[in-house]
């Protein structure tokens, strides 16, 4: 795994996401209450961005079919998603964000 750095942690507000694309994988990078995490950005029930979608309670809502992920674990939280997102590892060195693909 490479470490990318992908942002500035006072790019990302809190409750917000990025949208960063490594190589051909979309990720959306999270500030969850000042910390951060990484997901697949695409749903996986339909062809959406999720770092346009809602964040509340640690889940993010797909905007499409209002699907939810926990952010943390990329669970699915119930249809209409049943497939869970891929998480990766982030570091924060500074206020440099980095994701582990």
């Amino acid at each position: 795994m490479a470490a990318h750095l992908v942002a500035k942690t006072s790019e990302i507000a809190e409750d917000e996401a990025k949208k960063v694309i490594i190589g051909d994988q979309h990720v959306a990078v999270f500030n969850l209450g000042g910390e951060f995490y990484a997901t697949d950005d695409i749903c996986t029930h339909a062809y959406a961005s999720l770092s346009e979608g809602y964040i509340e309670d640690g889940c993010v809502e797909c905007p499409l079919h209002a699907g939810r992920f926990d952010i943390k674990t990329g669970k699915a939280q119930g249809v209409p998603v049943t497939e869970d997102i891929k998480t990766f590892p982030v570091r924060v060195d500074g206020d440099n964000v980095y994701v582990e693909i």
